[in-house]
Order: C-alpha cells, then sequence, then structure tokens
C-alpha cells in the first residue's frame, strides 16, 4: 500500500482496537450506558484507549461518537498525573493524535485547544473544588482507584456534566475494592469491560512478561495490577488476603512427610461441588507448606482418584488423606482401583466447617503454614470464608481439603479429626 494510506490505517484506532477496547452502545441494561467503566491491568492499554476515546469525541469520529464533542474534563489523580499520563504520556492525547488533529497544549491554563474549536481541561483529584463551576459533555477519568477523594472530586464532576444531548465519561483504573468502584459496577448505566496485562502482551517488553509477570501471577497484587482483578476481603472471614500473602514463598525446604488432602465431591454432574484435591508438606520445625491446588469440578470418582494418586505420585507423597462421611466405601475402593499400593487415611468430620478450619487459620496466624507460590481458586475460597461459609452459597471444596492435609501433618493438637487407616 501507499505510504499515505498505510499513516491512515495506523490512525485508525477502530481497526486495531483490542476486544476491551471497542465500542459499544449498550450498558449492562441494554440501553446506552453514561459511564464506561475500564477495569485492566498495568499496560493492558488503559491510557491509549482513554486517549484515543478522547480524539474521537472531538472530532466526532464513528462508531465512538455521533456527533462532535466541545467541553471536556481530562481528571487524573493529581495535576502532575494527569498532564505526564494523559496528556503528555507515551500512550497520551498529544502522541497518539495524528499530526493533523493534534491539539495545542497550554500548560498555563492547564488545557488542551483543538483547531475545530474543541477544548479539554485539566484537572486534578486533589481538588475536588476546582471541579465547581465548569460543565462539560464528556469527561475522560484516569486511575480513578487511586484518587484520595475519590467520593467528593467524582461527585463535583457529575454535576458538571451537562452539556450537549448526551454527557458521558470513561474510567480508566486499576481495580481496588473501594466503595466508589463497586457502586459504578452494580449501576445499570455503566458499560464494563476488563482485561489483564496480558491483552496487550504483544505491545510490551519481552523481559516485563517474563520476569515481573512471572513472578506476581496468581498473588494478589498480581490479580489485581496485572489482570485487573476486584479483589476484596470479606469482613468475618477466617483469613484475610494480607495474611495469606505474609505467607507465600518461593520454594518449600526439605520435607520430612508430605500428603495429599481430598474432599471427595457428593455427585460428578455438572453444576455439583468440585473435588478438593491439596498437597502439603511438613518441614523443619513443624512448618507445613502446601505444595499444589490439584482441585477440579467435574471429575467422576475414577478421574478424581486418579487425579489424586497421580499427585501423590508426582510429588512422592506418603498418604493421601480422604474425608469419607459420604461414601466411605466407594473412596476407599475407586483409589484402590488407580493404585492399590497408595496409603490412605480416612477422616471423619464430627465437627462444622468453620470449627475444623480454625485452628488451621490460627496456624496462619501463627507463621506455621507457607504457600509455595500462589493458589488463586483456594486462597478465593479462604479469604471468602465466613461463619456462614462461602459468599456464594457453595461448598468449600478446596479449603476443606487444605484442612484435611494440613491438621494431618499437625497431627496432636487438640481437637483435631479423628483418623484412621483404611
Amino acid at each position: 500500500m501507499p505510504p499515505a494510506i498505510l499513516r491512515r490505517l495506523a490512525d485508525d484506532f477502530a481497526l486495531f482496537a483490542h476486544p476491551h477496547q471497542q465500542h459499544a452502545e449498550a450498558g449492562q441494561d441494554g440501553t446506552p450506558w453514561i459511564t464506561w467503566l475500564v477495569l485492566g491491568g498495568r499496560g493492558a492499554g488503559k491510557t491509549r484507549l482513554g486517549a484515543e476515546w478522547v480524539r474521537a469525541l472531538v472530532h466526532g469520529t464513528p462508531p465512538w461518537a455521533a456527533h462532535r464533542y466541545g467541553a471536556l474534563a481530562l481528571v487524573g489523580e493529581s495535576e502532575r498525573d494527569a498532564r505526564d499520563v494523559m496528556v503528555e504520556g507515551p500512550s497520551g492525547i498529544l502522541k497518539t493524535s495524528p499530526r493533523a488533529q493534534r491539539p495545542l497544549w497550554v500548560p498555563t491554563r492547564r488545557r488542551l485547544e483543538w483547531r475545530n474549536g474543541a477544548v479539554a481541561q485539566v484537572f486534578s483529584a486533589d481538588d475536588p473544588d476546582s471541579l465547581r463551576g465548569p460543565q462539560f459533555d464528556a469527561a475522560w477519568c484516569d486511575e480513578l482507584a487511586k484518587w484520595r477523594y475519590a467520593e467528593q472530586a467524582f461527585d463535583m464532576l457529575q454535576f458538571g456534566l451537562r452539556l450537549g444531548p448526551r454527557p458521558r465519561q470513561m474510567i480508566t483504573t486499576t481495580p481496588r475494592p473501594i466503595p466508589l468502584i463497586k457502586r459504578l459496577i452494580a449501576d445499570p448505566h455503566t458499560r464494563l469491560t476488563r482485561a489483564g496485562t496480558a491483552a496487550n502482551g504483544a505491545n510490551l517488553s519481552p523481559a516485563f512478561l517474563e520476569t515481573v509477570v512471572a513472578r506476581y501471577a496468581g498473588t494478589r497484587l498480581g490479580r489485581q495490577e496485572l489482570d485487573g482483578e476486584l479483589i476484596e476481603d470479606r469482613p468475618d472471614a477466617l483469613w484475610s488476603r494480607a495474611l495469606i500473602e505474609a505467607c507465600r514463598v518461593r520454594s518449600a525446604p526439605a520435607l520430612s512427610r508430605i500428603v495429599v488432602g481430598l474432599d471427595p465431591p457428593g455427585s460428578s454432574r455438572r453444576g455439583a461441588d468440585a473435588c478438593g484435591i491439596v498437597a502439603a508438606g511438613r518441614g523443619e520445625g513443624g512448618v507445613v507448606y502446601v505444595l499444589e491446588d490439584a482441585s477440579s469440578a467435574g471429575l467422576t470418582p475414577a478421574a478424581w482418584a486418579a487425579r489424586a494418586v497421580a499427585l501423590v505420585r508426582r510429588l512422592e507423597a506418603d498418604a493421601i488423606v480422604a474425608e469419607v462421611n459420604m461414601g466411605g466405601e466407594m473412596v476407599r475402593t475407586v483409589l484402590r482401583e488407580v493404585d492399590p499400593a497408595v496409603p490412605v487415611k480416612a477422616v471423619h468430620a464430627t465437627r462444622g466447617k468453620w470449627l475444623r478450619a480454625e485452628p488451621v487459620a490460627a496456624l496462619y496466624e501463627q507463621g506455621r503454614v507457607k504457600h509455595v507460590g500462589a493458589f488463586p481458586a483456594l486462597e478465593d475460597e479462604m479469604a471468602d470464608f465466613g461463619l456462614d461459609g462461602l459468599s456464594s452459597g457453595r461448598s468449600p471444596d478446596r479449603l476443606d481439603a487444605l484442612v484435611w492435609a494440613v491438621t494431618s501433618l499437625t497431627a496432636g493438637s487438640r481437637g483435631g479429626p479423628r483418623v484412621r487407616r483404611l
């Protein structure tokens, strides 16, 4: 193609936008949205999307805009952040705008001026009162979850969005579980898109992907900052996210004993409980190291038995610790059919799940249980397990398997489960 056409194609953001960056008119309730909330990991393309969206509004570029917008607000965490990221940054408005559409940046007035008369004013969320008075037909808010005065600044902005036939706002942010973010997610007039760092991996440094992403993948910080997940703590949970993070290690020392905790499901039908399969080992000083979560849903008895035995073989574990309250004879039979030589210990739950898990949570508080790496699904259950179980009402299968494994490795503590060899 001629160079001029290639340049024109390169400036067509809609042509190359990732799925989470693409335009759509409908919000969660099927009606046109007022707020487009973009929750993304680091490097997921949030800033580029915000800058391109502003450019499209100013010039009335379809499909992003049906008409031209002339008065916009750019709100950053601070005035410096707004300037360095939203305006002058490598993915900001100035760098991503074609020369013919590039606005004039007037730093003394904190505003961008386009040749067609459109103006975007820059504001700091640290100064909510600065949003009193001005009025807009669109706004781009960046990193709202980090704003010190998020509620006040956001409220002032809403009163200013009063121009034109359809005032709209875009919010690009790495998610944090602040009340404002949760309210926006629940608002039917919000369009929500999510993306992790990997969605934009082709435009990121391979070294970053190999080192930073590999190091933090699966951790709470990684799930928030890289995967763009909204990670919350449950107030009455036995484990907090901070406690779990404090117990994380990269590797385990020599282990004197390894077991695989097994919490079999009552059924293999679709939608039934998962089979909890968690491996742990005991190190020096009695510290327990959680090694692997191999839990899975939808497995037949033969399949989960094979999965548990395979884990035993791979880790050279000493035994399977299996709950046999439901189908004890069946558990014994299917495990022996896979490998009759694998030692199996049967445990009977004589107390409720909370009472069984509480002593294990105390071991975490004492620093006597460590996680070798990250186990996102298991850790989600731990951080969501309260007095009435999981908030979803489902069975905490992974957590049950963890409790049986840790309890077996710390046997002798008062009130532990009754254990016998099959």
